[in-house]
């Protein structure tokens, strides 16, 4: 399973838009396109998109290229500031998961 953060810096006084999108939900079926979890967090300045599955690369670049999503997701362009960031799963833990006595020794 890989894990994709999308890290949008958001305009002054643009998280109560934010919620409002948020609220409206993904412009497409998570589970048609391929993510097997996706998820939301809104803090202050940022928007994170959290997308998992297998293929993320493909599924993601289907999804942008999909005319459908495409003017759902320029809604955003008002609000966002620069360039959405990506970021990679590096770590996960999980209940049940043994914890590497090793880690950050």
């Amino acid at each position: 399973m890989q894990r994709v953060a999308v890290i949008a810096k958001l305009k002054p006084d643009a998280e109560a838009q934010a919620k409002k999108l948020i609220e409206k939900g993904p412009p497409f079926n998570p589970r048609d396109v391929g993510f097997e979890r996706h998820s939301v967090f809104l803090g202050g300045d940022h928007a994170v998109f959290v997308f998992e599955g297998g293929r993320l690369d493909q599924t993601l670049q289907g999804v942008l290229r999909d005319p459908s999503s495409a003017g759902a997701l320029r809604d955003w362009d008002p609000i966002i500031e620069g360039m959405p960031k990506i970021a990679r799963g590096a770590y996960f833990w999980q209940g049940g998961d043994d914890w590497p006595e090793s880690w950050g020794e």
